[in-house]
């Protein structure tokens, strides 16, 4: 009497599934279904990855809707969802390849209809009319994976533009509904507009983000092709803060010690620790440590720096020994207190107070800010040291109290504030 392992072996020797499960195996993952966890607002489908004979790698194609999300109980749903999982599993067994022309393989499963009646891919013919995302859907998807791997403020900017976009194609052109009807064209058009109403920088800043978001969509396969990454970028000129004078220096550091101690202090940890004024902003009182002279921030390219707090400035901080160390170090109204903004506002609100307390009294233009006084301590950092010492002793010396990641990082940063100046060079012109 034959056993299990034997009846087994002549029960599939004549089935397709042999085939499948020893040959093909490897070509596609099994259809799964997505539900959402349950939520009947959002889109069920059912999804699978193919092999793809260019790259010879599984990429998850397109999802398929077909008609389920027209149900509005989950077991409705998740009866049609099962069938057609059911069905795509049998067509891939079968042969069905995403990559082919699949017109006389769907003849041949259907009985051998005439070709012009019918579509060169089974699966197409499920998908139904909810097959495309709607514009709004797709930036929506694409910003929430997006999001994982940016921060806070990064997000709200992307949240921003792609908003405005979004507008804009509604305003513009009202018939472009889902993602697979935005193109190139409509794309360019509203960065043109956008370059009309403001700088190349920001037609170049949305063009980035819109890019971002659709290579998300992209490697998604929700569109075929980022075409974004086409539109060239324009040539732009930054903006610049200008360093102050020694003279300008010191009369705004007599003038706030009288009108503002609070923003003087704060401009003193740009100009003497070398920060950025949102490095400022982020700094908590815990983050001093007085004992050892060093202050701790989350930097531009660092999620954690360690600097050495200067004598001249340790020299101008009130004492901290009482304070809520968990308290941000800068607040409106006092050093050491709860502050409930965010980052980007309290820099905005520096920004603001500076403007009003100092630019509107100096009569400063809008090319000298609170940034400039980074740049004016580096120069004069830069310029000191180099008296005594060769340009790459000097630069390998600034490096370590300016914080730039490599020479090349800080040579261009010095570059771009002229503060490498060359030594007097009339001799060479008077020279015959």
């Amino acid at each position: 009497m034959p056993n299990l392992n034997e009846m087994l072996i002549f029960e599939y020797e004549s089935e397709y599934d042999l085939e499948y499960d020893l040959s093909q195996k490897k070509l596609f993952s099994d259809p799964k279904i997505y539900t959402a966890n349950g939520d009947l607002k959002k889109r069920w489908y059912v999804y699978f990855s193919y092999r793809n004979p260019k790259t010879g790698k599984l990429k998850r194609l397109a999802p398929i809707y077909g008609k389920a999300n027209a149900h509005k109980t989950k077991a409705d749903r998740l009866t049609l969802l099962t069938a057609y999982r059911k069905s795509i599993l049998k067509f891939l067994k079968l042969g069905f390849d995403p990559y082919k022309d699949n017109t006389d393989f769907y003849i041949k499963i259907k009985g051998g209809q005439k070709k012009s009646s019918i579509a060169s891919n089974p699966i197409e013919l499920q998908k139904g009319e909810e097959q495309t995302m709607t514009l709004k859907e797709a930036f929506a998807f694409g910003l929430k994976l997006k999001e994982k791997l940016i921060v806070p403020a990064t997000k709200r900017n992307y949240e921003n533009r792609i908003k405005i976009f979004l507008k804009w194609v509604k305003d513009n052109h009202p018939k472009v509904k889902t993602i697979d009807q935005l193109t190139k064209k409509i794309v360019s058009e509203f960065l043109n507009d956008v370059l009309d109403r403001n700088t190349a920088r920001t037609r170049n800043n949305f063009r980035v983000d819109l890019s971002s978001i659709n290579q998300v969509l992209e490697d998604n396969d929700i569109i075929p092709t980022n075409f974004i990454k086409k539109i060239p970028i324009l040539k732009s000129i930054p903006e610049r803060n200008k360093t102050y004078t020694l003279e300008v220096q010191e009369n705004i550091f007599t003038y706030l010690e009288k009108e503002d101690p609070i923003l003087l202090l704060y401009i003193k940890f740009i100009s003497y620790n070398l920060l950025r004024p949102i490095e400022v902003c982020r700094l908590k009182v815990g983050d001093i440590n007085l004992k050892n002279k060093t202050i701790q921030f989350k930097a531009k390219n660092s999620p954690l720096k360690t600097k050495i707090i200067p004598e001249i400035l340790i020299d101008d901080l009130p004492d901290l020994s009482k304070l809520n160390k968990s308290h941000a170090l800068f607040t409106p109204d006092e050093i050491g207190g709860k502050w409930n903004a965010t980052v980007d506002n309290r820099r905005d609100h520096f920004t603001k107070r500076f403007r009003k307390v100092v630019k509107d009294h100096f009569k400063l233009g809008k090319d000298h800010g609170l940034y400039s006084f980074r740049h004016t301590f580096i120069t004069k950092l830069y310029r000191e040291l180099v008296k005594n010492s060769s340009p790459f002793e000097a630069k390998s010396k600034l490096m370590l109290i300016t914080g730039h990641l490599s020479m090349t990082a800080l040579e261009k940063y010095l570059r771009d504030i002229d503060a490498e100046l060359p030594a007097d060079y009339s001799e060479l012109l008077r020279a015959k």
